[in-house]
């Protein structure tokens, strides 16, 4: 993941997907906008269904040169073929995963409101820092990622910095010249046209 001007779009999965459907619905997306990764962050923790749903995202992404890295699950991405793993425990596993995965897989940490996480990640070798909820959301413990948390990334970090959690059109206005991706996920998903609500949200970066 390279650091660009303009912010890049990183897909996340809903938790729940149909998979007679949701491939069809991804490509659908992914041929309608610029996507640069593709994030499968499925609830459940069965690890048959987990690589079905892999290998299904993974062919629809990689036929458009879309990387795909899996939520926490390091020996999955491993096995199944993908880019690298998403970890959500801040910056603990980074350098153990790093190991495990080798140097070009990649690595991300989600550090919550963190700073400091964030900054240990980094110097662990993540090739990427998420940081969030942005917006208010019923999850987590209501403390929220700050405009000035991207901010001061952006000007003092040179690892990628990535916005996520109840993002909408006012928040990637604001976010968007001090973030180098937007993890967006349930944001579309969620709506009768994904393809078109991310179209809304892309433009809102100006």
């Amino acid at each position: 993941m390279a650091e660009t001007e303009t912010p890049q779009i990183y897909l996340l999965t809903p938790p729940e997907i149909e998979l007679s459907s949701f491939p069809a619905e991804l490509a659908r997306v992914m041929d309608a906008h610029e996507v640069a990764c593709l994030r499968i962050a499925l609830a459940t923790r069965d690890e048959d269904r987990l690589a079905r749903a892999a290998d299904a995202l993974r062919e629809v992404a990689h036929a458009r040169d879309v990387a795909v890295v899996i939520d926490t699950h390091v020996a999955l991405a491993e096995r199944l073929g993908l880019d690298g793993v998403h970890l959500t425990d801040g910056a603990r596993s980074v350098r153990k995963t790093r190991t495990a995965l080798g140097a070009d897989a990649i690595v991300g940490a989600y550090c919550a409101s963190s700073r400091h996480d964030g900054m240990t990640a980094g110097e662990a070798g993540a090739d990427y820092v998420a940081f969030g909820p942005v917006g208010a959301t019923a999850l987590g413990d209501g403390s929220r990622a700050g405009d000035d948390l991207f901010a001061w990334w952006s000007e003092m970090i040179e690892v990628p910095v990535v916005a996520e959690g109840a993002l909408d059109a006012d928040a990637i206005a604001r976010l968007a010249p001090i973030t180098d991706f937007f993890a967006i996920g349930e944001e579309i998903w969620s709506t009768d046209d994904p393809a078109e609500a991310l179209g809304r949200l892309i433009a809102a970066m100006g």
